[in-house]
């Protein structure tokens, strides 16, 4: 499958931002669950900070990712629509990403951080590439969590 990439419009970040719901541990990442998070990603001003694209297969809204360029590594964030998540697509979603910005933007390393709770996304991350770097505490969502960097050299 080959999906199609398109920065993110205002429609779609209010609909994941505010629709999009995980189930269980999952829930962590619901747009919804930090303040800070959710209004970073529904204002327009704020989101064009970074560079985030949507993306589609089958002409269904599946995913998203943003760009966050800290020359000269650039850290990534992503999300598939839930009941997408767990199916098998995140290998082939993750790599696509890859691709589409090795070909667009100019970097030396890509980051990615998750909670380690998520071993589901973390073993697709090393599919892809990526290998443990460090583990640090960050204050998000109401708590403090343990998260994961994971990083792939170009």
């Amino acid at each position: 499958m080959e999906f199609i990439f398109r920065p993110l419009t205002e429609i779609h970040a209010l609909e994941i931002a505010n629709e999009w719901k995980y189930d269980g541990i999952y829930s962590f990442y619901d747009m919804t669950a930090d303040a800070e998070d959710y209004e970073e990603f529904i204002d327009e001003d704020l989101r064009n900070q970074n560079d985030h694209y949507e993306a589609w297969e089958n002409d269904e809204l599946i995913g998203f990712f943003c760009v966050i360029q800290e020359t000269p590594s650039i850290e990534i964030g992503l999300g598939m629509r839930p009941d997408i998540c767990g199916k098998g697509k995140g290998k082939q979603f993750v790599m696509q990403i890859i691709n589409f910005i090795e070909h667009n933007y100019k970097f030396d390393k890509l980051i990615m951080n998750v909670a380690t709770f998520n071993q589901r996304a973390i073993k697709v991350y090393r599919s892809c590439g990526f290998k443990d770097s460090e583990i640090t505490k960050r204050n998000t969502n109401g708590g403090v969590f343990d998260f994961l960097t994971l990083v792939k050299n170009r």
